[in-house]
């Protein structure tokens, strides 16, 4: 459970920094910053303990794990009761195909991030996996053209 806490510009300066090298050290995010490292870890721990730093992560090379072809995948769904939501959310998000999956407001009802290695992987994917499943109305393959800005 998340606790508000006011943010100042120190504490997003501290943000800034930890979004930009999850893996600088104290010290040196203290020097970044203006602070000396106590008030600057107190600061770090209050952020982590209010959920507003919710974790640190590595940045993977999608190329170098063979995942080098992504796909924007919208999903239309037949289904309008909770239990196939329920079921058909569950099964998406156990493909570890999919690497990011949000229901929408609206059409279309999801939106995925499928990361494959190569067109023949997403089409065994597509075909063998996600069209399969009944609650499946429509689906748009949507690849990407050029890679502008990720991750903010």
């Amino acid at each position: 459970m998340r606790n508000e806490i006011t943010l100042d510009a120190v504490d997003r300066e501290i943000l800034f920094q930890l979004g930009r090298d999850g893996r600088l050290t104290n010290v040196e995010l203290a020097r970044r910053v203006g602070l000396t490292p106590p008030p600057c870890l107190r600061r770090v721990k209050r952020l982590e303990e209010a959920g507003v730093i919710a974790g640190y992560r590595a940045v993977v090379d999608p190329e170098a794990v063979g995942r080098g072809l992504e796909v924007l995948v919208a999903v239309e769904i037949y289904a309008q009761d909770r239990k196939s939501f329920e079921e058909f959310e569950a099964t998406v998000a156990s493909y570890e195909e999919v690497i990011e999956f949000r229901r929408m407001y609206g059409r279309p009802d999801y939106f995925l991030r499928v990361a494959v290695a190569d067109h023949a992987a997403y089409e065994g994917f597509l075909t063998r996996k996600l069209s399969c499943l009944p609650a499946v109305l429509r689906l748009e393959s949507h690849m990407t053209m050029k890679e502008i800005s990720t991750d903010r």
